[in-house]
């Protein structure tokens, strides 16, 4: 991660991290990078979208891009028509899952896929140290929200009708309100919408893919046969089957994979669930484990040519279809899933997902931390003693001053004695600052 960038884009609190000034700079440095001058903008509905976007697309016309601006529209839309409409470049202007006062920016390349590290450190560098703010030639500003449309057909082409399906859909106030109704009530589902705002005031609030229990509590009451929730974005999706259980990323990768051909690799990370990786090895397939992010996850699969992966929160990649997390995609092949099989959904997700207990204990030097001798030892002695049985994981938060641990084990109790010692040996070191 850089000064600006993280695991993914560049992100912080309207104001504070993030500002009009801020914008222009990245979207000028990006500008310089441009081969064919030409860059593809969209956002989602928080209020300082539309501000942040036109600064960005200043910074870009003044080093003569011209800026083609879809409006709201999830990442998925930008990444896939960034690539199918030959754009230098695709900016997103969103905070993703972070609540209405946050906002940020995400950039895909040219084929679709969220730029390497490298080309962040380049843009990085020309933000704090490049004296060229402008060029003779002065870009134009387009507003073409229409093009939303082709994503739609190219989605639309890839699968048969859901007629007898009842779906509710959660869009958290967000990206897509601009697709999600319209694709499934195109391929003739039954759709129920709920927190379908679209002036920014209430995303991610109490809704969508952070809060599955009211996609749940929905799908009860309407008695439909499955739910959906997405973020901000739509680039993350959370289930639920006809029962009102929630279906995370782990349960959504098993149902996909059923349609890889055996000996094939699913990639998750670090945090994807035991259960998982026993499940896929009973069928044949393999798990890959990237670091978390779904950038990572997507490196992983490109270098092992894997069709399939994604993250436990719901970032789920298929690259039969996309280059990145596609909420609603994911959903829609969810559905096509259970409409072929004739089967309900809670019959497709089978495996028995390993208690998995989660400690986020607040330091002051986490590295000093993870560098303990008496750390190391213990987790590895830990491990050892789980064996095939669970895993042991801990690590350093890449946003906060915490150290993360995770015990998962096929024993709940097991799980939840081991992550409090490691959470008190964590304590003890600490004090002995």
């Amino acid at each position: 991660m850089g000064i600006y960038f993280g695991t993914d884009g560049f992100r912080g609190i309207y104001g504070e991290v993030i500002s009009p000034d801020i914008a222009f700079k990245v979207g000028n440095s990006l500008g310089g990078l441009c081969l064919h001058k030409k860059v593809l903008m969209g956002r989602d509905t928080r209020r300082s979208g539309s501000l942040l976007s036109l600064s960005f697309a200043s910074g870009l016309m003044s080093h003569g891009v011209d800026v083609i601006d879809i409006g709201i529209a999830p990442t998925p839309v930008i990444a896939y028509l960034t690539k199918a409409l030959g754009f230098d470049y695709g900016i997103v202007i969103s905070a993703s899952h972070n609540p209405r006062f946050y906002n940020g920016i995400k950039i895909f390349d040219k084929d679709g896929y969220k730029l390497t590290e490298e080309l962040e450190s380049i843009i990085e560098r020309k933000i704090l140290y490049s004296t060229n703010l402008g060029s003779d030639k002065i870009g134009k500003y387009y507003s073409r929200p229409r093009l939303i449309k082709k994503y739609k057909e190219n989605i639309l082409s890839k699968f048969s009708k859901l007629e007898g399906l009842t779906i509710v859909l959660d869009l958290a106030n967000g990206a897509s309100t601009s697709t999600a109704k319209d694709l499934f009530t195109t391929l003739g589902a039954k759709v129920i919408i709920i927190n379908n705002g679209k002036n920014g005031k209430k995303i991610n609030y109490k809704c969508g893919a952070l809060y599955p229990e009211v996609l749940a509590e929905a799908v009860k009451k309407y008695k439909a046969d499955m739910g959906f929730s997405f973020d901000g974005d739509a680039d993350r999706i959370i289930g639920c089957n006809e029962k009102g259980e929630i279906i995370d990323g782990d349960d959504i990768l098993f149902i996909l994979s059923r349609k890889l051909k055996q000996g094939s690799f699913v990639v998750g990370t670090s945090m994807t669930n035991k259960g998982l990786e026993v499940a896929l090895a009973k069928n044949n397939l393999n798990l890959l484990r990237a670091d978390v992010g779904d950038k990572y996850v997507v490196e992983l699969m490109k270098n092992r040519n894997s069709y399939l992966g994604g993250e436990t929160s719901g970032h789920i990649i298929d690259m039969d279809f996309s280059t990145t997390g596609d909420g609603v995609l994911t959903a829609i092949s969810i559905a096509s899933l259970v409409k072929e099989s004739g089967s309900a959904l809670s019959d497709l997700v089978t495996f028995k997902h390993y208690p998995q207990i989660i400690k986020n204990v607040e330091v002051i030097d986490k590295y000093r931390i993870l560098n303990s001798d008496l750390l190391s030892s213990k987790v590895l002695s830990i491990q050892n003693l789980f064996g095939s049985d669970g895993r042991v994981l801990v690590r350093a938060s890449g946003t906060e001053s915490k150290i993360r641990v995770m015990c998962e084990h096929i024993n709940k109790k097991e799980a939840e004695k081991w992550a409090c010692e490691i959470e008190n040996i964590i304590k003890s070191v600490e004090e002995q600052r």
